[in-house]
């Protein structure tokens, strides 16, 4: 499941992305705690820290000046017309039990929408001779599908932890999971890659 050198990429598990209290995307919010992906995603955090395993954050932290950001898209038009997401806001804040340690690498997404595409993140992970990601985090309908099409475009293998994403609504994300996840990367639960890390299969 897991070949050769394996990284976990850690999406957007910020205050302004997942925390109803500050959120732009309020059913993405309330999804992220109905699934409770954020303690599964801890936990699959410290084990790959534990076998010696890269944990990647991939957040997005706007120019406080939003001069590199584009109205081209929702999200996009959102953040600028309320400043959303800006450094040295609350908001670009990571939540508790995901804060990054010592050793984490922690790769910021300034503009577009995913983080393979928008930052250093694949020139890293090929000096690191990465092989195999696997996807965590938000959301299911953009981040999850945008970096899981590249990466595989670019020839890593790909393996998504469905218990550690969310989406905006259930339908939404179980829809996107059946019918073009599972497509470009591979489909497994948070115990299935506890598993191949205990396995030793990931190094």
């Amino acid at each position: 499941m897991l070949t050769g050198k394996t990284a976990l990429i850690v999406n957007e598990m910020q205050l302004g992305v997942i925390d109803p209290a500050y959120s732009n995307f309020r059913d993405l919010a309330n999804q992220v705690q109905e699934r409770g992906i954020v303690p599964k995603i801890a936990h699959l955090a410290d084990a790959f820290r534990r076998a010696g395993l890269p944990v990647f954050h991939t957040p997005v932290i706007h120019r406080p000046d939003m001069q590199d950001l584009k109205a081209n898209s929702l999200i996009n038009a959102l953040s600028l017309k309320k400043r959303s997401m800006a450094e040295g806001s609350v908001e670009v804040g990571y939540v508790d039990a995901l804060q990054p340690v010592e050793g984490d690498f922690e790769v910021v997404r300034t503009s577009g929408l995913i983080a393979m595409c928008a930052t250093q993140l694949d020139a890293i992970l090929r000096r690191m001779d990465i092989s195999t990601i696997v996807l965590t985090g938000v959301s299911t309908n953009v981040a999850m599908a945008g970096n899981s099409i590249v990466a595989s475009e670019l020839g890593y293998h790909v393996v998504i932890a469905e218990d550690c994403i969310a989406g905006s609504d259930p339908d939404t994300h179980q829809t996107i999971v059946n019918n073009q996840l599972r497509m470009v990367a591979r489909i497994v639960s948070s115990d299935d890659v506890l598993t191949a890390l205990s396995q030793g299969s990931a190094a």
